[in-house]
This record gives C-alpha cells, structure tokens and sequence, in this order.
C-alpha cells in the first residue's frame, strides 16, 4: 500500500522592499550600521565617563612595571630636552639669540611630544585594539579620543616640572599664563581629529604605524622645537617661511612659549596666529571626525 505525501508549498521569500518595511514595523535596524552624524556624537557623550576613564586607566597602566612608575611621565620628556640641548643648544648652537633657551627647548619638547604620541598611539588606536573593537558596542571614536586624551594627562603632568623650570631660571608669573588654557584646547582637538584620520588609516592598512616615526621627526624638524624659526628663516623666500610659521605644529608650540615665557614677545608670533590656531584646529577636528565616522561600520571587520 503506497502513501502519498504532499509536498509543502514552496517558501516565499520576501522582497528587500518588503523585508526592510517588516523590520521597520518591528523596530529592528541593521546590526553596526552607521549612525547620523548628531546620533554619534550624542553616542559619544553619553559614553564620555568611558573615555575618560579608560585614558586614565592606559596611563596609569604605562608605567606600571618600571620601578619609577609614575615619574617616568616627567622624566621621559626632560631627558629627551636633555638630548636635544646638548645636541642643538650646544654642539649646533641654535641656542644663540634666544634668551631663556631652556624655557624655550622644554617647552618646545613638551608641546610636540603632546602631538607626536597623539598621533602614534591614534595610529594604533583600533588595529591594536581589535578584541575590543570585536567584543563590545560603543562608537569607535572613543578610541582615538580616549588616546589624545591619555596624552593630555600626560603633558599636564610634565607641565608641572616645565612650571618648576621656568620659576627657576626666573620667569615671572604673569597673567599670560592664562592663554595656556586655549592652547592646549585647540591643540587636543587638532591632534584628536589628525589621530582619528590615521585611525581610519591604520584600521585598513596597520603598516603605516611603522611609517609614522620617519614622518614624525621630519615634522619635528621642521616645526621650531630646537630652534627659533623666526630667527633661523630671516633670509629665506616668503613662501618657506610662511609655511614654516602656519605650520600647525609650530603654531601651537609658539602659543604655548608665548604664554608661558616673558621673553617670546608677540612680535615672534605669525600674523593672526590665533585665527590660525582655530582653523587648524576647526579643519583637523571636524575634517578627522566625518572622515573617521564614514567608516564607522567597517571597524574590527575583516
């Protein structure tokens, strides 16, 4: 005796149109789509005690295996002005014509290991942080944030021996050392937005971490930490020197001797060296965050 069984109706498949309005219906969105520009950033606010928090734990944590710990946070820049004076201040002689040339040259260092390690440890902020990126869901500019503002912390505690310094060589305190305040702002976000562009690099191609370093200290070279650009490019064609003033490495540099140093008078300054400052800081910061959260889906895939 034969059964015979019906074969069940053949599947059907909804259309995109239709699977995309049934999704809606039930309130379901595509697992790591791109957020709107204003959703992301109010992602990013509401995650600001994470970022915060996970700066100051990585800096914590740099220096916990060495037996200085913590002091290594100032002593790692002044060793490295150290280096510099004996190389530059006296073997080159860059230190002649400047007056309160160490307050120059530790400034100086600070301020560019500030954007420096902004920028390397940016570099590596998601393809050294892959298991991270994988394991949880948070808006992965958080990452490259959390790193400039690692080095934030940084710097304000090397500013403290920079402080020292400059007491001790007899600059006075004056009211000027207020203008520290929106230089380093504007510095933080010129270097975040630079950071997240190279962190969107780096996601995508990690070899150019070890690109970085050469580019690096050519741009130090090239950005007055050792040596006073305005007197160093008195002879040089227009076009040489104005791209060595607006250079937004020195131009942060210059701000920060300008506040701290008696001595750095305005007339060392580039022309509108604030409005410059504001723009470096405008193009980089927001320039770096559109670009870095075009690709906010493709983080940690692949």
């Amino acid at each position: 005796m034969s059964q015979v069984l019906d074969a069940p109706p053949p599947m059907q498949i909804p259309a995109d149109g239709d699977l995309a309005a049934l999704a809606a219906r039930h309130g379901l969105t595509v697992s790591g789509a791109r957020p709107s520009v204003p959703a992301y950033v109010r992602q990013l606010w509401d995650r600001r005690h994470f970022i915060t928090a996970f700066a100051t734990a990585k800096l914590t944590a740099q220096y916990s295996q060495a037996k200085l710990g913590q002091l290594w946070q100032v002593m790692t820049p002044l060793l490295n002005a150290a280096v510099y004076y004996f190389i530059f201040g006296v073997l080159l002689g860059t230190k002649r014509g400047i007056a309160d040339f160490v307050p120059f040259l530790v400034t100086g260092v600070f301020v560019w290991t500030f954007t420096q390690s902004s920028i390397m440890v940016g570099t590596r902020a998601i393809s050294g942080n892959l298991g991270l990126v994988r394991a949880l869901h948070f808006p992965r500019a958080a990452l490259p944030i959390s790193f400039c503002l690692q080095q934030l912390q940084q710097l304000l505690f090397s500013m403290l021996a920079l402080i020292v310094i400059i007491l001790c060589v007899g600059v006075p305190v004056t009211a000027s050392w207020l203008l520290v305040l929106p230089a380093l702002a504007l510095q933080f976000v010129f270097n975040a937005g630079v950071s997240m562009v190279l962190a969107r690099m780096g996601a995508k191609t990690p070899d150019i971490a070890q690109l970085m370093p050469f580019l690096l200290r050519t741009w130090m070279y090239v950005s007055g930490v050792m040596w006073s650009i305005d007197q160093f490019t008195k002879d040089q064609p227009r076009l040489v020197v104005l791209l060595l003033d607006y250079n937004p490495a020195a131009l942060y540099i210059d701000l920060m001797r300008f506040a701290l140093i008696d001595s750095f008078t305005a007339d060392k300054l580039p022309p509108h060296v604030w409005l410059a400052a504001v723009a470096w800081a405008v193009v980089a910061g927001v320039g770096g965050f559109i670009y870095f959260w075009k690709a906010e889906e493709t983080y940690g895939r692949g």
